[in-house]
């Protein structure tokens, strides 16, 4: 089964048969590229479902190629970065990276997390019809939350801030889904690496958490943060419960 265009963007030649021979092993079709620039310009051509992006590259470095490939697809990203390079993975997110890999890194991983991103519905798709076209359509209400003047689509993957849409990476989306959701339940940053990774724990269990993982959790909160905004009036929308996580703030009074 053909799971739609992957490019690949990676000078090491190793490392760069690895990827395409896992992906391919999981039904994907793979492009590869050994520099930024090229990498760029199978993007724009082959319309990918994924991308992967290695930080170090010999033209232009992996901010950059993160950086031309967003205003030419909104894909999913993600970075490869060294063990050492945690401010490189936080500057890549706060670009609007989807996930990031340190290497060395095992194969099974990168496929698990391939195939959690892709579970997450792409801004403006919608479920296929499964019912006959002779059945009735059904008259179906819209998934969607509310929280004063914020307003979250879960189906049409968007959220409008004041009638104003505003633009939210997926993970950032998935984030303040789960927020809204969880109105006056504080999250833990495991909780909300889980979110962002599209993991469903299975008996009480849950995959590793890192400290450069819940360091991304405060990136993409920050990112929130930024593009929610605020003034003197209006406290934040999203409250640091010190050493426990993130909660949202009660809507202004005004806004209800």
């Amino acid at each position: 089964m053909n799971q739609g265009t992957v490019v690949v963007i990676e000078d090491d030649a190793d490392l760069r048969n690895l990827v395409v021979a896992v992906l391919q092993q999981a039904g994907f079709e793979v492009r590869a590229a050994t520099t930024g620039l090229e990498g760029v310009a199978l993007v724009r051509e082959q319309n990918p479902v994924v991308v992967t992006v290695d930080i170090g590259l010999p033209d232009i470095d992996g901010h950059e190629v993160l950086r031309r490939i967003r205003q030419a697809s909104d894909c999913y990203v993600i970075m490869l970065t060294g063990r050492d390079d945690e401010a490189d993975t936080l500057t890549a997110l706060q670009a609007g990276a989807d996930d990031y890999m340190t290497k060395p890194f095992r194969p099974r991983e990168l496929r698990a997390r391939v195939a959690a991103m892709l579970r997450r519905p792409r801004a403006g798709t919608q479920e296929p019809e499964t019912q006959s076209p002779a059945a009735p359509t059904p008259v179906r209400k819209r998934s969607t939350l509310h929280h004063g003047a914020l307003v979250l689509d879960s189906e049409a993957r968007t959220a409008r801030l004041s009638d104003a849409e505003l633009s939210l990476t997926r993970s950032e989306f998935d984030l303040l889904q789960d927020l809204m959701r969880n109105i006056g339940t504080v999250r833990t940053k495991s909780d909300l690496v889980q979110v962002v990774r599209g993991e469903t724990p299975r008996g009480g269990g849950r995959g590793y958490v890192s400290d450069v993982d819940e360091r991304a959790i405060e990136v993409h909160i920050g990112n929130l943060r930024r593009k929610l905004g605020g003034n003197a009036r209006h406290q934040q929308w999203l409250l640091t419960v010190r050493g426990v996580g993130y909660r949202l703030a009660a809507p202004h009074p005004d806004e209800e």
